[in-house]
């Protein structure tokens, strides 16, 4: 599943990032294979999406979402 498809609520874990050009950056904001991340809410139209990771919350574009590759915890 990937993080686009992630429903308000779930709490998932990073398995891969794809090829993007936002993948390098994103690692560095601690968006890294094995971290927990929860899906906070999503914009009136649907994009962004909100993400808690770590300490913080990240706004990031559906299309960027889709490259990311989760899996399911709690």
């Amino acid at each position: 599943m990937t993080l686009k498809e992630c429903k308000t609520g779930m709490s998932v874990r990073v398995e891969n990032i794809g090829d993007s050009l936002l993948k390098e950056r994103l690692m560095t904001m601690g968006l890294i294979p094995g971290t927990t991340v929860k899906v906070l809410r999503s914009a009136p139209l649907g994009d962004p999406m909100a993400i808690g990771i770590r300490s913080y919350n990240l706004a990031m574009r559906r299309e960027d979402a889709d490259k990311i590759e989760v899996t399911q915890v709690g």
